[in-house]
């Protein structure tokens, strides 16, 4: 399945899809900018460890309970890879799922972050109603304030501090999306039931 986000005046289109075995060597070009690799678990080092990790992306698809899209530009008929946005924690009759995702270094900046997000998010409540998914939930670490204006742009509310965990070394932010009305004041929101799971970029 493919997502697709429209080309506006000023940004490309985006295409939503899982990974594939030939997106292995644009995967290990992401994961040489020191920035990604800061915010991620496992940076990937070369493209045997690349192919495994798409594997694994598309088992979590083929399980119904991870979904790992490939964010693309397209022009034309060509495809550059641009980012990454994952949903996860999928569980039948469980309200609430999380979200995450990174960009190329040099795709920030452009949008490319907040269209995808927004994209994966209206499908994740759409594909998810009837099996009870009404939440959506973003962290990321405090040193990551773009990951906010992603946040906020997309209608994910802040909640709440959270405290730093291995092997994250500093405190957090958990963003929240409700379906259909988007939260207007953290008053309104349940009680969050996880600890922190990692930044707003994801392995």
């Amino acid at each position: 399945m493919t997502l697709r986000v429209p080309a506006t005046g000023s940004t490309p289109a985006l295409a939503l899809r899982p990974w594939r075995a030939d997106d292995a060597e644009a995967l290990v070009a992401a994961h040489r900018d020191p920035a990604l690799r800061a915010r991620t678990r496992r940076p990937l080092r070369d493209v045997a460890e690349a192919r495994r990790w798409v594997t694994r992306a598309g088992q979590g698809w083929a399980a119904g309970r991870r979904f790992s899209f490939a964010v693309c530009e397209v022009a034309g008929t060509s495809e550059r890879l641009v980012a990454h946005v994952l949903l996860k924690e999928v569980v039948p009759g469980r309200p609430d799922a999380e979200v995450g995702y990174w960009t190329t270094a040099d795709a920030r900046g452009r949008g490319v972050a907040s269209r995808a997000l927004e994209a994966v998010s209206d499908w994740a409540f759409t594909r998810f109603a009837a099996a009870g998914l009404t939440r959506l939930e973003l962290l990321h670490q405090i040193d990551n304030p773009a990951s906010c204006r992603v946040a906020e742009k997309t209608g994910y509310a802040f909640v709440e501090m959270l405290p730093a965990q291995p092997p994250w070394p500093l405190d957090g932010h958990r963003h929240v999306r409700l379906r259909r009305t988007p939260p207007t004041s953290t008053a309104a929101l349940p009680r969050p039931r996880r600890a922190v799971d990692g930044p707003a970029a994801t392995s």
